[in-house]
């Protein structure tokens, strides 16, 4: 990079942290997750252009408008059904409180269908008035224990056959760790309780490790730009694109990326996936006989 193009950067980089108080928390945000104190000019001047035009574009973005002449989408035969969590909440009107985001259940559908029918071990965060411990019962089937998490003590009047309540802060690593030695590992985890970026760090950082293989680890409610729980995340992805080495036989993979097959961010939500067995190396194979010569 060139020093006009340097200064051009910095000086486009300065204005919007001026201009724009939201996007300057944000992004300093990112930056100390990904980077820590260090290196403070450089990741300013290499991360910030790409930052700031995504930023923009996001900001500025719209869809194409469709065709004056196109027919309304449920003509068409497009509307979507709700899924079996959607219905069960819609028809939900009496009984154990349950307060969810619409948006989620198509979310929850789509990563935790494959437990459906199988011995599966649930923990939800957050249980608040209990309904929607009945309601991860009632979707993933009898085989299903679930463990609930909550601040409250009264929460402890939710315990039953198949579900365990434990009464804790999910912002103490001591609660975490005492908790881990008296259930099995977790398939599928719902952190729905405390929404500070902390109490969401502390519990990833205890919580992950005791994953089972294949498991997936939702987190709701990550509400605000300036999040700092996904700048956390922000800084977890970089991992997944690490290279440690590069010859015939792939590229050796760090111990997050041979585990975490995915991290999936939506609106307000943020799923990680384990992987069903570890890859221990990226392997890019070529197949075929014919070449161009340029590489």
């Amino acid at each position: 990079m060139s020093l006009i193009h340097k200064s051009k950067s910095l000086a486009r980089m300065m204005l919007a942290l001026l201009t724009q108080p939201r996007l300057r928390a944000a992004y300093l945000d990112m930056t100390d997750a990904l980077y820590g104190q260090a290196d403070t000019d450089q990741r300013l001047l290499t991360q910030w252009p790409p930052v700031l035009r995504g930023y923009r574009y996001a900001q500025a973005w719209q869809p194409a408008l469709a065709e004056a002449t196109s027919p309304p989408r449920a003509a068409v035969g497009t509307t979507r059904q709700p899924g079996r969590l959607r219905s069960y909440f819609d028809a939900h009107t009496e009984g154990k409180g349950i307060w969810k985001w619409n948006h989620y259940f198509d979310i929850y559908e789509r990563h935790f269908n494959r437990f459906v029918g199988r011995e599966v071990h649930v923990l939800e965060i957050g249980i608040y008035s209990g309904g929607s411990l009945e309601m991860w019962r009632d979707y993933f089937g009898p085989g299903c224990h679930v463990y609930g998490v909550d601040i409250q003590a009264a929460c402890k009047a939710y315990e039953n056959d198949y579900t365990r309540i434990f009464i804790g802060d999910k912002g103490s690593r001591a609660f975490w760790r005492t908790l881990v030695q008296d259930i099995p590992k977790i398939d599928v985890l719902i952190d729905d309780g405390g929404h500070e970026p902390e109490q969401q760090i502390v519990t990833l950082e205890e919580m992950l490790p005791h994953m089972a293989p294949g498991g997936v680890y939702l987190c709701e409610d990550i509400h605000g730009m300036q999040h700092g729980f996904a700048s956390y995340l922000y800084g977890l992805v970089c991992n997944l694109n690490e290279t440690l080495g590069n010859g015939l036989d792939g590229v050796r993979t760090m111990p997050f990326q041979s585990w975490i097959k995915s991290i999936d961010f939506y609106p307000y939500v943020a799923v990680l996936e384990m992987a069903e067995l570890p890859e221990p190396r990226f392997i890019a194979p070529k197949h075929g006989t014919q070449w161009q010569p340029f590489l």
